[in-house]
């Protein structure tokens, strides 16, 4: 747990609980999911892919969810993938996606992964501005998805 201030904690959540205390939050990212898909779904990606959940507790309350997952790819080598970054719409431009990321970067550089890589939907362009501006983040490549049926 990394405690950056009297009021703000950032904390890995690990339990059943703890990953439903965030679900309000990552719903404003994941919209297409409801609470029993996103359990299953977070449970599976945890157990099989190493997917790890952190949040930004302000004054006890969850305002900032992110969910990444340590990777191994002959593009990247080992590198940590960013799966989920969302602040709670009343809470954005306070820092704290600053704040989740760079305690990502923190986290990789402790555990021996020199790369962090994620994506962002074409039309965030604010998301792509804080990635690219703020963060320092290239755009390198693009992401392609195909469904199938």
């Amino acid at each position: 747990m990394l405690t950056t201030s009297q009021s703000i904690t950032i904390k890995e959540l690990t339990t059943k609980q703890e990953w439903m205390d965030a679900f309000p939050v990552m719903k404003q990212l994941r919209t297409h999911l409801d609470e029993e898909s996103y359990l299953k779904l977070v449970e599976e990606a945890v157990q099989k892919e190493g997917y790890r959940m952190v949040a930004l507790y302000e004054n006890g309350k969850i305002v900032a969810v992110s969910g990444f997952m340590p990777m191994i790819t002959l593009y990247n080598g080992k590198f940590i993938w960013v799966c989920d970054l969302v602040t709670d719409s009343s809470q954005r431009s306070k820092g704290h996606g600053e704040s989740l990321l760079s305690y990502i970067e923190n986290w990789a550089k402790e555990n021996g992964y020199p790369i962090i890589s994620l994506s962002s939907g074409l039309q965030r362009k604010d998301a792509h501005r804080f990635y690219e501006d703020k963060m320092n983040y290239d755009k390198v490549s693009y992401v392609f998805l195909k469904k199938l049926n």
